[in-house]
């Protein structure tokens, strides 16, 4: 401690030497002394360290006072809180100082000092203090009218204080607010700028009785008609304060817009500039509250888009097509004869195209409308003479794109239907269609833009054209030979900078994407030259954009697949791609990502044209080999040579495949996943396509790394290695002589782990059908279909007997029956095997279960046929005592149903009707049969099934009855055109329970693949839904959890349902008081809310909705009822915390207009304690609650400028202080990223 204090009195010392360079040093020491963190200062030193500091601002000598404001900064925080107020006191009446020179160097020194006052909860006091000694201090700065410069830098410090503290000086507001007001009629234009911008910074987190006042006072102001510069001011501070105070200013539209428009009346450019600044502002932050006036807005925007009272637009654009070269010469002459300094008139245009856009992104609802209205006059402006303007057009335009791709994104459901040609039409978007209408006109205006000497104005084009193209696909494929000519001249033009070639590529690259080939083969000879020049370019950025480029064009000029005969020669472009692509290959010293392309590109070049290459291909093949052992490039060298190995060209890899093989199976063993994923995916191309030239020994340092990833802990990586394996079975079947050691005691665990279903078990059952076939490892069918059925068979006290999980059985089952079929020889005896299984009353539980699913899925097959004896055998397990065995039979009476209908179903329905005890585990059965039969198959017996169900749809047992439900949707899919109209009439007809399954079928008749059902549900879906209005709670229930359903698998079904239908969807989200009653439990009464299952089902549909229907929502009003269910049951409140989660990152503007409200009910949540004598589980609820309130609030301080909402702010810092849910709120942190962290130290 001493030490330090002799070292700094010693620097001290120095300061007070006579000598400038003595004290240049001495401080530039105490400011690196300062910096260290370990510094700690006695408070004599701190006070005379101060001092110094604050005589040296005052030096003669200019670079000393700098290094002299520089150590305040690390001095604020090392020092106490009086030095820091008299360093204060001692820079505000520096301010106001007659030196010019000392009031700036103070004006310095207090912004360095608010920088660093601290926000966190222990220096909030210090900070207070501080903030409230320099505002007093600075409003009397303000008021002195004598010096502007004075005022100046006041006006520039509060600005600074208000933007980063304005929360610690609330209680000034008001007082800032009126000295701030009288600055606006300033004479000096600084002065008012300032004052606009200190204001914007208080607006956010000032009351909103001040904000009213401003506002009040700004129109009170603006209806006396000041003068014009006056009223620009205005305007520009209505603006500011709409920007920086968002949704506030909703309420005051009404007045505030007829005053605007009023003004942009009047002929003053820059007053006219800013009232469209205005709106734009209030079209951004008070998207709803301007729904009244879009109308009024979009009329100015339009008309004031093309003021251009100086120049005259000539209207001969019919023959720009011959006169286009002509023109050319001629712009630039006619540019600069009107250029006249004086017009404004370009800001007029500039604001009101920038207010268009504002209105475009934020009103996607008004989407069509805006091709009618907005879109015809985006593209006239295309011609726009003013560069900056015209940049602004293609911006707007493109905003406009992107929010119809945003649309039809989201209408988008898979196009993979069954019939693709009537789905797309269907599906197709009014404003897509609309757009393509446009493409001709578009592309007619932008071509000639594209050969101009403006650079900016072909990055728009080009930034324009690729929207276009990611928007409609394809839209461009007539118009290529207009816009080739433009590409090569960005490409080729002497005077292009090299990030106008970066953008003609990355568009050009696009459109190659987009299009078919045949469409750019003709151009081949004028695309390919400027192309290659870019690739040999010596900036690595153009060549890597021209690598993909060339890449794409490789595949142009011998397409594979579908479009493979073109007929299109590739012989003369061969030479010259190929040269200029192996010199980036073989160099070295080149950037990491022009080395990748390379190699890509040339991977391309011989998977597309290497019958062409000759003598040249074995080189090229060596140095993909050299690539694959190179750590930085090896992975794409593996997805390179995975490319060339399932070439259709069958090149010869021969020379490199030994190595290869070697090197990909030590990729096996790495960590990095990715590289795993396609080393595996480069070998099973490699044994597919060339196993001829593969020797079996070659192949196992490949398979002594495989045992280690079949693992259940990555079922993708197992998938894959087990697709590996089986075209090893089938290409070279020799290599798996040894497998049943190494790798196979890892395929039977995943058989029998619980994890396994879909693709990798769909792996699997080829594998085992391959390896049976392949004859080669000793392991033949009876040794197989022991190791499946083993574990099954140990008695269940054994040590892993008790553990095999459900899914397991339907695996084994599955693996035995895909044995059977590869070995039909053996089918009969396995069968027989399996019935005396069931019916040996000493085998164990799980091996009878087994042995009826292994019946069932080898009964799927249709090899039973209708045999008695395994009827018999069904009938009997259905009265056995034991679940398991009850059901494993009914899943397997339905399977065998499915492999012959004709024996099974008549004999399934006649039980179904005599057997009411069995009826569950029989409409299981029958259910298997609807979901798994086709269509064709099923529709002879439809009609009986129908009459069955029905007759059933009543039944007083709720889980009997969902499953008739489920049938009965799954039926209607089978024949939608007779059987939905059916289902509504079951609507009008039946009892309470009808209704509540007719609703339940058609939950299951929504599916989340396009079906041919879709367009008829579409048309009925609302009628259905008016059972939400149902005098019964069950069905009001059952018709939310359709709703959710729908909204969840094809929101396209209910979007324009939405207007009547969430209005009877918030009804049900209310507490009624009538559905909650008391029961008497002994001496304790107990509440039961039967009104709960009804919300909670209207809450996920809410959830459901944000995610699927967010434009079809007025948020606000949702708003309002999330914020009831904060307050709601345990199980909403958890939905509702996730709901405000998502909103916040979904609609943070409306979050924050409505944060207020929802701070307080999270506030309840997270102080609430447990009563001390509660139960264990209350305190683990209270804890789930809790955590999950905490991680809506995280989610809300992620949200910027949340913190400058009052009550916003005090909560955080109420979590700050308290140590338990600060630690709360660092554990949901930890858990999900530290997204929130620095928003929390803000606030």
């Amino acid at each position: 401690m001493s030490n330090v204090s002799y070292h700094v009195s010693n620097l001290l010392e120095k300061m007070t030497s006579t000598d400038k360079d003595f004290r240049f040093m001495a401080t530039n020491d105490l400011m690196l002394e300062l910096q260290k963190d370990s510094i700690k200062l006695d408070e004599d030193s701190e006070r005379k360290v101060v001092t110094m500091l604050l005589k040296l601002l005052e030096d003669k000598n200019g670079e000393v006072q700098n290094l002299a404001v520089k150590c305040l900064a690390p001095l604020v925080s090392k020092v106490k809180e009086p030095q820091v107020e008299t360093m204060v006191d001692t820079l505000c009446s520096n301010m106001l100082s007659d030196k010019e020179q000392l009031r700036d160097i103070s004006s310095m020194g207090l912004k360095t000092v608010i920088a660093e006052l601290p926000l966190s909860s222990s220096g909030l006091t210090l900070t207070t203090s501080v903030c409230k000694k320099i505002t007093s201090q600075l409003i009397g700065a303000m008021g002195k009218q004598e010096d502007v410069s004075v005022q100046l830098e006041a006006l520039d410090i509060l600005s600074d204080m208000l933007g980063r503290l304005s929360g610690a000086l609330v209680s000034f507001h008001s007082s800032l607010l009126s000295s701030l007001l009288p600055q606006l009629t300033s004479p000096r234009m600084a002065v008012r700028k300032r004052s606009i911008l200190a204001l914007g910074h208080l607006v956010p987190c000032c009351s909103p009785a001040l904000f009213s006042q401003l506002t009040e006072h700004l129109l009170t102001e603006l209806n006396k008609a000041p003068p014009t510069s006056v009223t620009r001011t205005y305007i520009q501070c209505l603006a500011t304060i709409s920007r920086q105070g968002g949704h506030r200013v909703g309420e005051h539209l009404e007045k505030l817009i007829p005053m605007v428009v009023k003004f942009t009346g009047d002929e003053d450019d820059e007053l006219r500039e800013y009232c469209f600044q205005a709106f734009e502002a209030f079209l951004r932050r008070c998207p709803k509250e301007m729904s009244p006036h879009v109308a009024t807005v979009t009329k100015l925007c339009l008309q004031f888009m093309t003021f251009d009272p100086n120049y005259n637009y000539d209207d001969d654009e019919q023959d720009e097509e011959d006169s286009m070269d002509i023109e050319d010469g001629l712009d630039e002459e006619s540019d600069d004869e009107y250029s006249d300094d004086d017009d404004m008139s370009w800001k007029v245009r500039r604001s009101s195209i920038k207010c268009l856009e504002a209105l475009i992104s934020s009103r996607r609802d008004l989407l069509l409308s805006f091709y009618s209205s907005v879109c015809p006059a985006l593209l006239a402006r295309f011609k726009e003479r003013e560069e900056n303007v015209r940049a602004d057009v293609f911006a707007a335009f493109s905003t406009l794109l992107r929010q119809t791709r945003v649309g039809s994104s989201h209408r988008g459901l898979v196009r993979a239907s069954s019939d693709p040609g009537s789905s797309k039409e269907q599906e197709e978007e009014p404003a897509v269609a609309v757009l393509k209408e446009q493409v001709p006109l578009i592309v007619k205006t932008l071509h000639r833009q594209l050969k101009e000497k403006s650079i900016k104005s072909r990055q728009g084009c080009f930034g324009l054209l690729t929207e276009l193209s990611h928007t409609v696909p394809g839209a461009l494929e007539q118009h290529i030979p207009a816009l080739i000519p433009g590409i090569v001249f960005s490409l080729t033009d002497k005077s292009t900078s090299s990030t106008m070639r970066i953008d003609a590529l990355s568009f050009f690259h696009v459109l190659l994407l987009c299009h078919p080939p045949q469409a750019f083969q003709p151009h081949m000879q004028v695309l390919l030259p400027p192309v290659v020049a870019c690739v040999e370019d010596t900036f690595y950025k153009i060549t890597s954009e021209a690598l993909l480029v060339t890449q794409q064009l490789v595949r142009v000029m011998r397409p594979h697949g579908q479009n493979a005969a073109t007929g299109f020669d590739a012989k003369p472009f061969v030479r010259e791609v190929f040269s200029v692509t192996l010199k980036r290959l073989q160099a070295t010293d080149i950037d990491q990502e022009v080395k990748e392309r390379a190699i890509s590109c040339m991977g391309h070049m011989v998977c597309h044209l290497g019958d062409h290459l000759g003598a040249e291909l074995q080189g090229v093949l060596l140095i993909f080999l050299e690539r694959l052992k190179n750590e930085i490039t090896r992975l794409t060298a593996v997805r390179t040579i995975t490319l060339i190995a399932a070439s259709p060209i069958k090149v010869d890899l021969s020379s490199i495949l030994p190595e290869a093989l070697s090197v990909l199976g030590s990729f096996l063993r790495k960590n990095q996943r990715t590289l795993k994923l396609g080393s595996l995916a480069c070998l099973t191309a490699l044994v597919t396509h060339h196993a001829a030239s593969i020797k079996p020994a070659a192949l196992e340092p490949v398979l002594s790394e495989l045992p280690a990833l079949v693992d259940e802990g990555d079922m993708h990586v197992s998938q894959v290695s087990v697709t590996l394996l089986t075209c090893m079975a089938r290409a070279c079947p020799s290599s798996l002589a040894k497998i049943s050691s190494s790798v196979l005691p890892g395929v039977f665990r995943l058989v029998h782990s619980p994890l396994l279903q879909g693709g990798a078990l769909a792996a699997l059952l080829d594998f085992i059908q391959a390896l049976v076939l392949s004859k080669t490892s000793n392991m033949g069918y009876s040794q197989l279909l022991r190791s499946l059925t083993e574990p099954f068979h140990s008695s269940p006290a054994s040590a892993d007997g008790g553990v095999i999980h459900r899914q397991s059985y339907h695996s084994v089952a599955r693996c035995v029956a895909a044995l059977t079929s590869a070995c039909p020889k053996e089918s009969p005896g396995t069968v027989s095997g399996l019935i005396q299984e069931v019916k040996n009353p000493g085998s164990p539980e799980s091996a009878r279960v087994l042995a009826l699913l292994s019946l069932g899925e080898v009964g799927r097959s249709g090899s039973l046929g209708g045999s008695k004896e395994v009827q018999g055998v069904i009938l009997q397990a259905f009265t056995s005592t034991s679940e398991e065995v009850k059901t494993a039979a009914s899943c397997a009476l339905g399977s065998m149903a499915v492999g012959s209908l004709s024996d099974y179903l008549p004999f399934l329905l006649k039980e179904i009707s005599t057997q009411p005890r069995r009826q569950y585990l029989l409409l299981h059965s029958l259910k298997e049969v609807i979901s798994a039969c086709p269509a064709s198959s099923l529709s002879p017996h439809v009609e009986s099934i129908w009459a069955l169900l029905i007759k059933n749809c009543e039944c007083p047992e709720e889980g009997t009855r969902n499953l008739v439900a489920e049938c009965l949707g799954k039926l209607t899919l089978v024949d939608p055109a007779q059987l939905l109209p059916r289902l509504k009439q079951q609507l009008r007809a039946g009892s309470a329970l009808a209704r509540s399954t007719v609703v339940t079928a058609i939950k299951f008749t929504i599916v989340d693949q396009p079906a041919p059902i879709d367009s008829l549900l579409k048309g009925c879906i609302g009628d259905f839904l008016k059972t939400l209005q149902d005098e019964d709670l069950n069905v009001r229930r059952v018709a939310l959890v359709m709703f959710n359903s729908a909204a969840h698998n094809k929101p396209s079904l209910i979007r324009g349902l939405l207007g009547t239908v969430l209005p009877h969807l918030y009804k049900e989200t209310q507490i009624r008081k009538d559905l909650i009653r008391e029961v008497e439990m002994g001496p304790f009464k107990h509440t039961v809310d039967d009104g709960l299952d009804v919300r909670k089902a209207a809450f996920e549909c809410m959830y459901t909705l944000l995610d699927s229907c967010l434009e079809g929502l007025d948020v606000l009003q949702f708003l309002d009822h999330v914020e009831e269910g904060l307050k709601d049951h345990y199980d909403i409140r958890m939905l509702t915390f996730l709901m405000l989660a998502r909103l916040a990152s979904l609609c943070p503007a409306a979050v924050l207009q409505r944060l207020d409200r929802l701070v307080e009910p999270l506030k309840a949540t997270c102080t609430t304690k447990v009563k001390a004598g509660s139960v264990k589980q209350e305190f683990e609820k209270q804890e789930e609650l809790r955590r999950s309130a905490m991680r809506a609030v995280a989610a809300l301080l992620a949200v910027p400028n949340v913190e400058r909402s009052p009550s916003m702010a005090d909560f955080a810092n109420q979590i700050r202080t308290n140590a338990d849910m600060a630690s709360i709120y660092q554990s949901v942190q930890g858990g999900e990223g530290g997204s929130g962290a620095e928003c929390m130290d803000m606030s």
